[in-house]
């Protein structure tokens, strides 16, 4: 878990580096570089793993709001960045809910780490947003009146919700960020 932990934090700790760093000639700067947001990926995907196989102490007490994952490229692309950032930013509050109910659920402790690590990387991931000068998310007062989104009854859903969504509508937020577009010129 101690190794997990320190992964995580040394890929922020590199994101916070080169943010404050004096200007420098390079390409592109580490909080574009998705290999940052593959491993977050990859620890999501471990989580849902490990809740695959848990046989006892592991479902979720009650039904949760999760963002929908499904990506319309052309509804997508039609958006202005604001609007998407919106969309992926209340999709990360909705899913740091999802997980904190999950974790206050579950009883299987050896899926705590999981779950701990999971919630960890959605503050890392909010914190490169700030970092690439997205306008914070405020979040509603209840998840009732968000579109865009649907009813996970199971842990393995919300896992798979969450990694699904990483996969998607962050990936291409990122991808489209004005901070992490290279200057051809």
């Amino acid at each position: 878990m101690l190794q997990k932990t320190g992964r995580g934090l040394l890929a922020l700790l590199l994101i916070v580096l080169e943010w404050t760093r004096p200007s420098l000639p390079s390409p592109l700067r580490p909080i574009c570089d998705l290999r940052v947001l593959n491993h977050f990926i990859k620890e999501a995907r471990d989580a849902e793993v490990a809740m695959k196989s848990c046989r006892e102490g592991c479902s979720l007490s009650e039904s949760v709001t999760v963002p929908q994952t499904r990506v319309e490229f052309d509804v997508w692309e039609k958006k202005n960045a604001l609007e998407q950032a919106q969309e992926v930013q209340s999709g990360l509050w909705l899913l740091q809910q999802a997980l904190n109910l999950l974790r206050t659920s579950v009883t299987n402790t050896a899926l705590h780490s999981h779950i701990d690590n999971s919630i960890r990387n959605l503050v890392s991931i909010n914190a490169v947003l700030r970092s690439l000068n997205i306008q914070e998310y405020t979040p509603p007062a209840s998840a009732a009146g968000l579109e865009g989104t649907w009813t996970a009854s199971s842990a393995t859903d919300l896992l798979q919700v969450h990694v699904n969504f990483l996969r998607g509508k962050v990936r291409l937020l990122l991808l489209d960020a004005q901070a992490c577009q290279q200057d051809v010129s």
